[in-house]
């Protein structure tokens, strides 16, 4: 299939997300399910990227310092400003989106060859509603709060060892994190999470509710989802960072 008649695909599917639920609390449980899934599933591999992404941000930032000319503080202002602009909400998304993208996309690629979607259809349920609507809902919402307990575990675990290893005190790595903080960075951080949340959810939803075949298909249809998410991702990590910087 061409891109424009992917694309098409895509948008009408986002469309026909807008309608009445039959039943609200259904909609509401289903929300709150991926919401689980995804957010607090998903918290032990933050937790570990973060902490190791913060400490070689450090140690390397330092080793490039070396000049006894620029303060130590330095380190904790690059350190942070770099983990708060693009290394939490991007790096940290990208490996979700292999986590994240690849489970939607199985699971209803799954639901669609066993025809538990046509089942759905069947019973008058608007299946792409139900189905995929509670998963943008939670990504969006979730992946956000993610992003900012990496950012904090990443900076929180830089600090503590650059203070290990004696590269940055605790003192000089704050001061600098802090003499240099600029707000507006928090806010860039939040909308290219929310934004890559959407991508994530629902281009892994579409290439899984869209699978045809078998078995070999859903793996395959898995694994577009990924790769297009995570492209899609530096696209548009690329394309907020001039619109809004």
């Amino acid at each position: 299939m061409t891109f424009f008649n992917h694309f098409g695909r895509y948008v009408l599917l986002l469309k026909s997300l807008l309608v009445r639920p039959e039943k609200t609390s259904i909609y509401w449980k289903e929300i709150a399910r991926q919401m689980v899934e995804i957010g607090v599933g998903s918290v032990g591999i933050v937790v570990i990227v973060s902490c190791f992404l913060g400490a070689v941000v450090t140690v390397q930032t330092a080793y490039q310092l070396t000049t006894p000319l620029i303060s130590k503080s330095i380190i904790g202002s690059i350190a942070a400003n770099s983990i708060i602009l693009e290394l939490a909400p991007t790096v940290t998304v990208l490996i979700l989106a292999g986590k994240i993208g690849s489970k939607i996309a199985s699971e209803l690629g799954t639901m669609r060859i066993s025809e538990q979607i046509d089942a759905l259809e069947i019973m008058g349920v608007h299946s792409s509603a139900y189905l995929v609507l509670p998963k943008i809902l939670a990504s969006t919402l979730m992946i956000p709060l993610l992003v900012i307990i990496s950012a904090f575990l990443s900076i929180y675990s830089g600090m503590w060892v650059g203070e290990f290893t004696g590269a940055v005190s605790k003192e000089d790595f704050m001061t600098g994190a802090i003499q240099y903080w600029i707000p507006f960075m928090a806010n860039f951080a939040l909308i290219k999470a929310t934004t890559f949340g959407f991508i994530i959810s629902s281009v892994s939803s579409y290439y899984g509710y869209y699978t045809e075949g078998g078995a070999l298909e859903v793996g395959r249809s898995a694994t577009r989802a990924v790769v297009v998410c995570c492209v899609l991702i530096l696209l548009f990590d690329y394309i907020l960072a001039q619109l809004l910087l």
